[in-house]
């Protein structure tokens, strides 16, 4: 893979030369704009708006809008002279555990290349720190003329970098959440925990884009002369509404279960997993039911107790045979007695 900046890792005093390699690539299929009356290019010109020209590449520099819409212009120069520590330096400032990172702030990811034979010892020493200490490092680097905050982790035996927004890049969510008041019930966040259960987990390697093959089949049946294949129309959109959520949340679990091939069961739909940790608080409440019907956990509960009274009945029965048993062999062994001493006696 082709290196995209040379510089190194500063370790305290341990310097490592490293190459920074793009850890990501696009894949998404490009679109020209053409003039739809002759297929045509539609190219775009740079034209300075004080001469009414066309200008090359070697005439364009930078510069800073003012408040008051004055440009000032910037040099390259005037770049290079300013004094960032970090231009060629990735600069490691503080190791951390990687939860107290919020995935709000991941940017763009890298690899991070040993440059070298004399890298490897030191790159090594670094990626099997990082491994034992279950942290990543956050470090200070300069790329395409800015200064960017980066977070070091090991991935495989390769130390890979994310950008990070800085701190005030991100925006407090205000105004987003809801505004209104909303109670969600107990059944509700059982029926949830039901579909979650059922959607289960997903090798993320096992997922791609249907939509970017569907454009390839496209663009091939247009290459090649033939009418694109039909595609299977898209699911209407409910239009943001729920008129019945725990109607909806039955329905979802149910089609989750079909799609994993299970069969479709209403009382397994309202079979779902208790929240004890939620109802702590709360008095026990009565047997709940849902679509109509007595959930299978209370069906089992009130079999199962059912099983153990009859049981219980069994014993008694079966004790009570045994005792009388005893005592009518007793009766009859006194009888015995008693009949052999009348004989004897006559």
């Amino acid at each position: 893979m082709r290196s995209i900046w040379n510089g190194a890792i500063s370790f305290g005093l341990v310097s490592i030369p490293i190459k920074l390699v793009n850890a990501t690539e696009n894949h998404s299929i490009s679109f020209r704009q053409i003039h739809t009356e002759d297929g045509g290019r539609i190219r775009y010109r740079k034209v300075c708006e004080l001469e009414d020209r066309e200008v090359t590449s070697a005439e364009i520099g930078k510069g800073y809008e003012d408040a008051d819409g004055s440009v000032i212009p910037i040099t390259d120069e005037d770049l290079a002279a300013l004094p960032i520590p970090t231009a060629k330096t990735i600069e490691i400032v503080a190791f951390v555990p990687a939860d107290r990172i919020d995935p709000l702030q991941m940017d763009a990811a890298y690899y991070l290349s040993a440059n070298g034979v004399p890298a490897a010892k030191p790159y090594t020493l670094l990626r099997e720190a990082l491994k034992r200490s279950k942290k990543v490092a956050i470090a200070k680097f300069a790329l395409r003329g800015k200064e960017r905050l980066g977070m070091l982790r090991v991935v495989d035996d390769v130390i890979a970098m994310h950008g990070l927004l800085w701190p005030d890049e991100i925006r407090v969510p205000e105004g987003v959440a809801p505004d209104s008041h909303v109670t969600v019930r107990d059944a509700e966040l059982d029926l949830a925990d039901a579909l979650m259960d059922t959607l289960g987990e997903v090798d993320i390697s096992t997922l791609h884009d249907d939509y970017r093959d569907a454009v390839e089949e496209l663009i091939a049946a247009k290459v090649g002369g033939t009418a694109p294949t039909e595609q299977a129309p898209a699911a209407e959109a409910g239009g943001g509404k729920v008129i019945d959520l725990m109607a909806a949340l039955e329905n979802s679990v149910r089609a989750a279960r079909s799609a994993r091939g299970e069969a479709a069961d209403d009382d397994a739909v309202a079979d779902v997993t208790p929240l004890p940790a939620r109802r702590a608080k709360s008095a026990p409440a009565a047997p709940k039911q849902v679509g109509g019907k007595k959930s299978t956990a209370t069906k089992k509960k009130a079999t199962a107790t059912a099983k153990k009274s009859a049981s219980k009945s069994a014993q008694t029965g079966r004790k009570t045979a045994t005792a009388a048993k005893k005592t009518t062999r007793k009766k009859s062994a006194a009888a015995k007695k008693t009949t052999a001493k009348r004989r004897a006696s006559a």
